[in-house]
């Protein structure tokens, strides 16, 4: 639970502080986001929103791929590379590389998901040429140094041993085990001690000349640029990249479900964790999926899980349900940590939530409220800043949601109705779930 949240304990004052937000903020004017389509000569496509509010570009990338690309027992290779973009590219070494960004006041990162592999930049528009150059170089012309590399790993692999006895990594591999057995998504994004320590600058190089390139490319920007310098400023960009990527084939898969899996552990708390399906993002239902989630255990302070596990019987600090969404699978995740003697209580408590939301849904009052916050914290969550409206714009494009998604988003939520959630919960929540549970066996 965030440090915000923790201010609002109490459903009370949480309740007047969202009345305040809801009085305050207009969501009708915030999702005036106006996108245009922008396609460069070499036809790399992006989508933009000119603010010239404040002087600043936020640019976000999306490579289609990820982790799941990672070779057999090579897991951690995306992850690496992502430490290893702008350790030295072009005319720079890694402490001049790192200088000359400091220096210009931009910020470039990068990341490895499951499904794709992501990048940012955050400069002054006064300092877009240059910050761009460093974008490009770190793109197109990384060096993937030896040294760099060996630190690189050495620091993945001491965070990976200190997580050995990390009750939420444990959890996360035997989940990921009894879940995805033998399909990519079983591994580990972060990758194992054994793997990391094989990989080479060799596996570096051609898994960047394989998955950044410019076919499998999704650009988002937002803030003090106009369409027509953006075209140009794309190719200069990306335009070197390889125009077709190489991606091995992942197939869909649907996660095994009614599996008990203990992880034997020493420790105060157990943490438990309910696995059911979920729906992936593009899924007609989602939004029907979405309200019961946040009903159920996605709202925090208003769920019903928050309500019976810590309300009435103090069971646990925090208690959770989430949807997770990827490419090839989406499933639903409940869960909390507890004291090892209440364990099997909690666990109980859940499931009895859970199966009352399968039978029953939720109450007309529940999904109105649900939607008022769904639709009211959309803007506050996702477009107050010019990085967080990028990130959306290059997510929109991931899901194939269209260039008008943030403006149809409100009706789709106002027209679920409580028999789509019935339909959905009873759906999804009637499965026997797989339940993955770390701590002291006897727990």
């Amino acid at each position: 639970m965030s440090r915000f949240s923790q201010q609002f304990h109490s459903k009370k004052y949480f309740a007047l502080f969202m009345l305040f937000v809801f009085s305050t903020f207009n969501p009708a004017n915030s999702y005036a986001v106006d996108i245009q389509s922008v396609t460069s000569p070499k036809g790399i496509k992006a989508l933009l929103v000119e603010d010239y509010t404040v002087p600043i570009i936020a640019l976000s990338f999306s490579f289609k791929g990820g982790a799941a690309q990672d070779p057999e027992g090579k897991a951690g290779l995306l992850r690496l590379l992502s430490t290893m973009m702008d350790e030295g590219a072009g005319p720079y070494d890694n402490k001049e590389f790192q200088a000359r960004v400091e220096e210009l006041g931009v910020e470039i990162s990068f990341a490895a998901g499951r499904d794709a592999f992501n990048g940012s930049l955050r400069t002054l528009a006064s300092k877009s040429v240059d910050s761009f150059e460093m974008l490009r170089l770190a793109l197109i012309e990384p060096h993937f140094a030896d040294e760099p590399i060996d630190r690189m790993k050495t620091a993945l692999i001491t965070r990976l041993v200190r997580s050995r006895k990390s009750p939420g990594r444990l959890g996360s591999l035997a989940m990921r085990e009894a879940l995805f057995k033998g399909h990519p998504y079983e591994k580990s994004v972060s990758g194992s001690e054994k793997s990391l320590a094989t990989l080479s600058r060799k596996d570096l190089v051609d898994v960047h000349h394989k998955l950044l390139a410019r076919d499998n490319l999704k650009i988002g920007v937002v803030g003090a640029i106009n369409a027509e310098k953006l075209a140009v400023i794309l190719d200069e960009i990306f335009g070197a990249l390889p125009e077709k990527s190489v991606l091995q084939p992942i197939a869909e898969i649907t996660p095994e479900f009614g599996k008990n899996i203990i992880v034997d552990l020493d420790v105060p708390q157990t943490s438990i964790s309910l696995i059911f399906p979920g729906l992936k993002r593009n899924h007609k239902d989602f939004f029907a999926a979405h309200l019961m989630n946040h009903i159920l255990g996605g709202g925090t302070f208003s769920s019903r899980l928050y309500e019976e596990v810590r309300e009435k019987r103090g069971l646990a600090y925090s208690v959770y349900s989430a949807i997770s969404t990827y490419e090839h699978a989406a499933i639903l995740t409940s869960g909390t940590g507890t004291r090892n003697d209440r364990a099997a209580e909690a666990l109980e408590v859940i499931k009895t939530e859970i199966a009352k939301m399968a039978k029953d849904g939720p109450t007309v009052e529940e999904l109105d409220a649900a939607k008022k916050f769904v639709i009211g914290t959309y803007a506050i969550s996702n477009l107050d800043t010019s990085s967080k409206i990028a990130a959306v714009l290059v997510a929109i494009q991931d899901a194939d949601l269209g260039v008008d998604y943030i403006d149809r988003r409100e009706g789709y939520i106002s027209s679920v109705t409580r028999k789509d959630v019935q339909r959905i919960a009873k759906q999804l929540l009637s499965v026997e779930p797989t339940i993955v549970k770390v701590g002291p066996k006897e727990s």
